[in-house]
């Protein structure tokens, strides 16, 4: 290989496990909605509650998806086509 050129980025197979942490939002219209369930028959993932705060105004739950990364991408597209709001878990880095 010579020496300016460099290997390309290895891309991420559809199937390569990942695991996603992330917020869901539900607004009071759907908080009675299987969607944690239904999520994991519709597609190959597995599902793993982190936390969970539901009220009759709003439904807020920290969800782990760990699945094929395709699996993955495609359970956050239903949910939120299904009208929940999907926010990635940002995790704080402290610099030193």
């Amino acid at each position: 290989m010579p020496k300016n050129s460099k290997k390309p980025a290895a891309k991420t197979k559809p199937t390569t496990p990942t695991q996603q942490r992330l917020w869901l939002m539900y607004p009071p219209k759907l908080i009675k909605k299987p969607f944690i369930w239904e999520v994991a028959q519709k597609f190959k993932v597995v599902t793993n509650i982190r936390q969970a705060t539901v009220t009759d105004e709003i439904g807020i739950v920290c969800l782990e998806l760990n699945g094929g990364h395709s699996e993955v991408a495609k359970a956050i597209t239903w949910l939120e086509k299904q009208g929940v709001n999907v926010e990635p878990v940002e995790i704080g880095i402290v610099a030193g």
